[in-house]
């Protein structure tokens, strides 16, 4: 029996009208032979480049192509989160890359020239959808060659009145939508749908977002006469993505699937990752006219939203992190968790040469003697270092930080970190503790800028990454003469521990720390959301747990390395051998106790036996033992892996 999803998809390429010439470019670029294979597609908002890739999607796979599609919506702010989106298409026959919404992610176009696409198979196809004109270094060193510019261009009028007729707008009003929408697929679909939920509507002439929200309006009004779905739309307005759990846990009276479908079906609703997203003009225009409708009920819903939030996030999942700052109107505070974080700026990995590059930079700021202290945990201990860079791949800032529990060996002997991990272990028996070494920007003044995206960004990936699913203490490394510096720590209560003060070649450093509460930043999002709505949070809550599935999938990839497993904060023993096999023995449990019995859940179970607890297996010959495409198998592994790390933190924290 086909699933309400295979019913939306048929629908959507049903509904797909017009853009032939564009078709026959991607056509030839399918082909055996394409004159190109990196195709640049831009225009501004609403002109229907998701709507043009989904199209592509489906002509790629008929054609034999491994499809891996990436939403920039989708993507973390923690280092390697696009190269994991893409796990698999490395090692594809034939795979056709989609990147939407690209302009998110703008900064990472040097890294996708330089390492990423290189990196591909020869018969890889590549497109790239975004707001933005490609850059000229597109177009120069070869990939001029490989390249070409696609500008999406407004709708042909024919084309448009189908499109117009097609959601079902009188004949009467058909020229009139057309004409002034300007070819925009969105405008379009917003005025087709409003006009068919009422004939008596007219289009009125007005600057486009205007536009745009008066149409989206009269289809809310829709929404009040099917009964049911404002509550849905509301949601799907103030969430940045709305998944069908969280529709579930809101609504409880709303049957969670068909609101899903509904949304799935709007004009100005696009799939983001594991959930459904509004455009942008769409989503604001709902959540102030909700806002002003029915105040109480938007206060209510956005509780609602913010509860599920914080609960998924408490249960291993950090990411939802900077959803649940998203839901602060104050600034400052989505700053902190890098909700506002500049296109123009990527966390990444360490690279070969990189120690060496920052040591050039800060020999010129003649800080290389203070630099030289931190330069061991480049090379010694890499995953405690984030580095952000620009749009050309330049290093804006790096930030070195770490947990009493993922703290390396070498930092037992920092004059730094040697006595903050002392009186973290002595005064945080949990652990539950992060610890800034450093977090330098390099873009900014000499007095530093704690508002700057550079440290936004950095912060969030190290909180991401750190293991912990709410840091309660944060150790914060505080220049006494950097005034923004320390006007930012009193402004979010930290105090001052003069104990753990340090000088560095000669230069005084405090040591602030800030206590998030029993629930840690979370459990302060949390707070600073109720404040804003002026409501009291529900008493008797438990305390966040301190492990997020981020440790138990690092422990998944590190589960032959006894050195770095043992190392992972699952472990337990007095050993470094007893640690590691504890770690083992834990995951082979979740493995046996994670899946159901059905084939489904069973080819699940064998997936992650064989990717990861086989020390014997690739993961190339265990996709062909299970008869699973590389696409297929590298999907089903990360599903295994999120089934695997609910289990352990469920077990660990008696949830």
């Amino acid at each position: 029996m086909p699933t309400l999803g295979d019913r939306l998809r048929r629908a959507d390429q049903r509904r797909f009208i017009g853009r032939e010439r564009e078709l026959a470019l991607f056509d030839e670029a399918l082909s055996d032979d394409p004159p190109h294979r990196v195709l640049l597609v831009h225009a501004a908002g609403g002109m229907g480049k998701s709507t043009l890739l989904r199209e592509v999607a489906r002509r790629g796979a008929a054609r034999g192509f491994e499809v891996f599609e990436v939403d920039g919506r989708a993507l973390n702010p923690v280092p390697g989160d696009l190269e994991e989106a893409l796990d698999g298409a490395f090692d594809a026959e034939r795979p056709l890359i989609l990147l939407d919404t690209w302009e998110r992610m703008s900064a990472a176009n040097a890294h996708l020239r330089s390492r990423l696409l290189p990196a591909l198979p020869g018969d890889a196809v590549v497109v790239i959808a975004g707001r933005d004109r490609p850059d000229a270094d597109w177009f120069q060193d070869g990939w001029e060659r490989l390249v070409t510019e696609l500008p999406l261009r407004p709708m042909a009028e024919t084309e448009a009145s189908a499109l117009v007729r097609d959601h079902g707008a009188g004949e009467d009003v058909v020229s009139e939508i057309v004409s002034w929408a300007s070819g925009s697929p969105l405008a379009l679909a917003l005025a087709a749908d409003a006009s068919h939920a009422d004939p008596a509507w007219r289009v009125e002439r007005a600057e486009d977002d205007q536009q745009l929200m008066y149409a989206l309006l009269r289809r809310v009004a829709q929404t009040e006469v099917d009964g049911g779905n404002l509550d849905v739309a509301a949601v799907a307005a103030i969430a940045r993505t709305s998944t069908r759990a969280l529709l579930a846990e809101v609504l409880p009276d709303v049957d969670a699937e068909q609101a899903e479908g509904w949304l799935r079906s709007l004009s100005f609703a696009e799939l983001v990752g594991e959930g459904i997203a509004l455009h942008d003009v769409a989503r604001r225009a709902l959540r102030g006219e909700i806002s002003a409708r029915a105040p109480e009920r938007a206060r209510e819903l956005r509780r609602r939203v913010a509860e599920h939030l914080y609960a998924r996030a408490a249960a291993g999942r950090p990411e939802l992190m900077v959803d649940l700052a998203e839901l602060v109107d104050a600034p400052a505070v989505r700053w902190g968790f890098g909700a506002e974080g500049s296109v123009d700026l990527r966390v990444d990995e360490l690279h070969p040469g990189d120690a060496d590059e920052l040591e050039r930079e800060i020999e010129s700021r003649a800080n290389s003697e203070w630099f030289a202290l931190a330069r061991p945990y480049f090379e010694e201990a890499p995953r405690r270092v984030v580095v952000v860079r620009d749009a050309h791949d330049k290093i804006a800032g790096f930030s070195i930080a770490m947990t009493p529990g993922t703290a390396p060996a070498l930092a037992a002997d920092d004059p730094v970190m040697g006595p903050w991990l002392a009186h973290a272990r002595e005064h945080v028996p949990d652990g539950n503790a992060l610890m800034w070494r450093d977090s330098v920007d390099l873009t900014a003044g000499s007095e530093g800028d704690p508002g700057s995206a550079v440290l936004a960004l950095m912060n969030t990936a190290a909180m991401m990454r750190s293991g912990l699913a709410s840091p309660r203490y944060l150790y914060l490394p505080i220049d006494p003469a950097n005034a923004p510096a320390v006007a930012f720590s009193e402004g979010i209560g930290a105090r001052h521990v003069p104990e753990l003060d340090f000088e560095i070649v000669g230069k005084q450093q405090q040591c602030h720390v800030f206590d998030a509460g029993p629930s840690g930043l979370l459990g302060a999002l949390r707070a600073a959301i109720y404040a804003e709505l002026g409501m009291e949070i529900p008493a008797g809550d438990a305390p966040a747990p301190s492990l997020s599935s981020e440790v138990v999938r690092d422990a998944l990839r590190n589960l032959h390395k006894p050195t770095e497993l043992a190392a992972s904060p699952l472990a337990t023993g007095a050993d470094p051998e007893a640690r590691a096999a504890s770690v083992r023995a834990l995951l082979a449990e979740a493995a046996a106790s994670a899946f159901g019995d059905s084939p489904d859940e069973q080819l699940h179970r064998s997936v992650i036996e064989r990717g990861y607890l086989d020390p014997g297996s690739t993961h190339e010959s265990v996709a062909h033992d299970l008869h699973l495409s590389r696409a297929a198998y590298f999907r089903r592994l990360r599903q295994a892996s999120d089934r695997i790390a609910d289990w352990v933190l469920a077990h660990r924290t008696g949830a």
